[in-house]
C-alpha cells in the first residue's frame, strides 16, 4: 500500500506546473534560476512511502539501498566513494553543491552512488577550485537526483523504520509502477558488489597528500624508509593510498580477487585490506584469502570493509545495523580518549563472535559496536572508520604511521634472525 510522506510538502510542489518568476520567492531564486526546464520526479520506498520532487542531474531511473549522511561537508568525496556503490545517499545537510566539484576531490574516477537526494541544491557554485557545477557534474556521469523534498522527514523514516530500497525517477511518475520496480530489486544483504568496484588489473600508486594540505608531521615520507604495501582493492579511496604514499610506502594495488600466493610474490613489508561495499560477508574469496595471509605473519591493516573481512577471517560473524553510520562526527574510543571519527558503513562485527586471541581496540561510542581490533600475537589490526578522512576530521591519522611501525618492527626482526 502507498503512503505519501507525513512530513512538510515544499509549497511549489503542491502545484505540479512549473513554478514562474512571479510566483518564485527572493528565497527560492538561489535555488533554481530555471524552474521550468526542471523535471518532476519521484522517489518511492520499498515501504510504499512516496516523495515528489524536483530532478538535477541525469533524468531516468535508478534503484538503491536509501542511506542518510550527517557530514555538513564532502559531498564530492561522497559521491565518488566506492564504498557507496549500490546506495542512493540522502545528504542532511539541506544545501548541496554550493562549491562546485573540482578533480582534485574525487575519490575515485567517477561518483559510485546510484543517485542522490537533497532538500535544496546550487546551479552557480562559487569556489576558486570549482571547475563544474554539481548538476551537471552527476549528469555527465549519468547519475539521477531528486530535490526540493523534506530531507529531514525523510530520515527520520530511514532512522525509525531502517535502511530500505528506494528509486528515483524522472519517467516513472506513478508511485505504484514505480514501487513494483523497488520491490523487485535485490537487499544490500547479502549483495557482494566487490566487483563492480575493485581494479582489473595491477598497478603502482605513487602520488602523496599535497605539500600544501599535508596536516600530519608524521609523515613526509618517515625519514626516507620505503615499505613495499600491497593494497587488496575491495573499491579504495584515494585517500588511504595518498596517507599511505605520504607515510614512506610504495603501494602496489591489486584486483580483490587475487590470490594470496600473488600477493605474496611481491614480497610485501605489509598487506592492506581496502574499504569497499556491499555485504562482507558474501566477500567469500576476500575473506578467504585473508585467512590464507594471516599464515604469513605479514603485518595487515583493514579499514572499513577490510576491518569487517579480516575480522571473518579471524571468526567473526557481522551483522547488518539498522541505518548504518554514515558521517564526519562519529566517536570512537575503548582507554579513555575519544577520536572524532569520518565513517560510512551498513555492517558490523558481532563482539560475542570474536576468539580469544582478538581484543578490540575501539568501540563506536554512539552504539558500542565494534569501531577497532587488533590479533594478540599477530601483527594484525583494523579499523571501522576511515582514519584518511576526506572528508572528515584527521584524529585518526596515526593509524597510518602505527602500520609503518608494525612494517618496521618485522623488518628488524626479520634482520636479528638472520
Amino acid at each position: 500500500m502507498l503512503r505519501k510522506s507525513n512530513g512538510w510538502v515544499p509549497h511549489r510542489l503542491m502545484d505540479p506546473s512549473p513554478l514562474t518568476a512571479e510566483k518564485m520567492t527572493p528565497e527560492a531564486s538561489e535555488v533554481s534560476m530555471s524552474l521550468s526546464a526542471d523535471r518532476p520526479a519521484l522517489l518511492v520506498l520499498a515501504d510504499g512511502t512516496s516523495y515528489r520532487g524536483w530532478s538535477f542531474g541525469a533524468t531516468g531511473t535508478t534503484i538503491g539501498e536509501v542511506v542518510f549522511n550527517t557530514g555538513m561537508t564532502g559531498y564530492q568525496e561522497v559521491l565518488t566513494d566506492p564504498s557507496y556503490c549500490g546506495q542512493i545517499v540522502t545528504f542532511t545537510y539541506p544545501e548541496l553543491g554550493n562549491t562546485g566539484v573540482n578533480p582534485d576531490d574525487e575519490e575515485s574516477q567517477r561518483p559510485q552512488v546510484r543517485g542522490a537526494i537533497a532538500r535544496n541544491i546550487c546551479k552557480r557554485p562559487s569556489n576558486w577550485r570549482s571547475t563544474q557545477s554539481l548538476p551537471d557534474y552527476l549528469t555527465q556521469n549519468n547519475i539521477p537526483g531528486i530535490y526540493g523534498i523534506d530531507t529531514r522527514a525523510l530520515t527520520r523514516k530511514i532512522r525509525m523504520v531502517g535502511a530500505m530500497n528506494g528509486g528515483i525517477s524522472t519517467e516513472i511518475l506513478d508511485p505504484n509502477e514505480l514501487l513494483a520496480q523497488v520491490q523487485a530489486a535485490p537487499s544490500m544483504k547479502g549483495l557482494n558488489l566487490v566487483p563492480e568496484v575493485s581494479t582489473s588489473t595491477v598497478y603502482e600508486w605513487t602520488e602523496t597528500t599535497d605539500p600544501h594540505w599535508e596536516f600530519s608531521p608524521q609523515a613526509q615520507g618517515m625519514n626516507g624508509e620505503t615499505f613495499t604495501v600491497v593494497a587488496l582493492d575491495f573499491g579504495i579511496k584515494r585517500n588511504i593510498l595518498r596517507r599511505l604514499s605520504s607515510y614512506g610506502c610504495r603501494v602496489i594495488v591489486v584486483p580483490a580477487n587475487t590470490s594470496a600466493e600473488e600477493i605474496l610474490k611481491h614480497n610485501p613489508d605489509g598487506i592492506f585490506l581496502s574499504n569497499g561495499p556491499g555485504d562482507p560477508a558474501a566477500v567469500l574469496q576476500g575473506v578467504e584469502t585473508a585467512k590464507q595471509l594471516l599464515t604469513s605473519e605479514k603485518p595487515m591493516f583493514g579499514i572499513c570493509l577490510g576491518h569487517q573481512i579480516l575480522g571473518l577471517s579471524l571468526g567473526s560473524d557481522t551483522f547488518k545495523l539498522k541505518f548504518g553510520h554514515r558521517g564526519l562526527n562519529q566517536p570512537a574510543g575503548l582507554t579513555g580518549q575519544v577520536e572524532i571519527t569520518s565513517q560510512n558503513h551498513s555492517f558490523a562485527l558481532s563482539d560475542d563472535s570474536l576468539g580469544s586471541e582478538v581484543e578490540i581496540t575501539h568501540l563506536n561510542l554512539n552504539d558500542r559496536t565494534i569501531a577497532g581490533l587488533r590479533h594478540k600475537s599477530l601483527p594484525v589490526f583494523s579499523v571501522q572508520y576511515h582514519p584518511e578522512a576526506s572528508p572528515g576530521p584527521h584524529d585518526a591519522d596515526y593509524i597510518f604511521k602505527r602500520f609503518v611501525d608494525s612494517m618496521r618492527e618485522a623488518r628488524t626482526a626479520a634482520a636479528s634472525a638472520s
